[in-house]
């Protein structure tokens, strides 16, 4: 049998003396393989972030109506309302005895909240004395908060606040004047935030609002993923399961998660607790957090 000529076949494979010799292949290493140690990942998504300006300080009554009869003399012969309680316009408050007999009724002005009252059964009243009631006319009080200075160039009329007080929850209000000076020794100046409630608030109480200023969306991670040091602001991103290292441009926060402004895409595989145990090239097994989760 006349031999075959030597060439070369699939699986390096030779004819020779008319035997047909074949070797396996060497597989190169598969660099996309997972190997390493196996790290908690998550895909970037983007996100809304509110622009918070915070203020603290006490609330007041945005207009107090005092309550007393027009004539002096006067006994309170009957009470029918208490500080807290809201009322109407023209809502009978008290009665009152007359000298020369008969009654008077005292009847609220406004509609709102009874802030004080001093109205006892067999008390004395006159219009010129101590009034009956206070009334918080039409239920409406500002919180009067400092805010930095810094920050009340982003404010304006009309921006939306949360207001939140001990006991209380939280109530809805907005910007409504914002002072025109600042406290020189402390840098700080006045805001009115207008809230309208129809509980009982009590005046000169602490509160916190916080006012929305704008709006951000873009990606965002949790913070637990940035890390800070010399070389800026980095977030460890995993393309084909090694670590990549990325200089990020961050913003707002909120709710344990951070804005992204530069250096991330939507999609982006990034470690969800960055680490200084990774570093830049390092294999690793990337699992889902959700997956981490289960």
């Amino acid at each position: 049998m006349r031999p075959l000529p030597a060439r070369s076949l699939s699986r390096h494979c030779v004819a020779l003396t008319g035997l047909l010799l074949c070797a396996q292949p060497v597989l190169a290493a598969d660099d996309d393989a997972p190997k390493g140690p196996a790290v908690t990942v998550l895909k970037v998504a983007k996100s809304c972030f509110s622009d918070i300006v915070e203020a603290t300080g006490t609330i007041i009554a945005r207009e107090e109506t005092s309550v007393r009869p027009e004539r002096p003399g006067l006994k309170v012969t009957d009470v029918l309302a208490e500080a807290g309680d809201t009322t109407t316009a023209g809502q009978v408050l008290a009665r009152l005895a007359l000298p020369e007999g008969g009654s008077l009724q005292v009847t609220a002005p406004v509609a709102g909240v009874i802030a004080t009252s001093t109205a006892q059964i067999g008390n004395l009243a006159s219009a010129k004395g101590e009034a009956l009631f206070t009334i918080v006319a039409r239920s409406e009080y500002d919180l009067v908060g400092m805010v930095a200075t810094s920050d009340i160039k982003r404010l304006a009329i009309n921006q939306p606040a949360t207001v939140r007080f001990a006991g209380a929850g939280d109530i809805d209000g907005k910007v409504r004047r914002i002072g025109p000076t600042v406290e020189p020794n402390i840098q700080q100046g006045l805001v009115y935030i207008a809230i309208s409630s129809q509980k009982r608030l009590l005046l000169n109480a602490s509160g916190r609002a916080l006012i929305k200023t704008g709006q951000s969306c873009n990606v965002a991670v949790p913070l637990t993923s940035v890390q800070y040091s010399s070389a800026g602001t980095v977030v460890q991103v995993i393309r084909r399961n090694r670590v990549e290292t990325k200089r990020v441009e961050t913003g707002l926060m909120s709710g344990g998660n951070i804005e992204v402004r530069e250096g991330l895409n939507e999609g982006d595989i990034v470690v969800a607790r960055a680490g200084a145990l990774l570093r830049e090239g390092d294999p690793v097994r990337p699992v889902m957090a959700a997956e981490a989760a289960k």
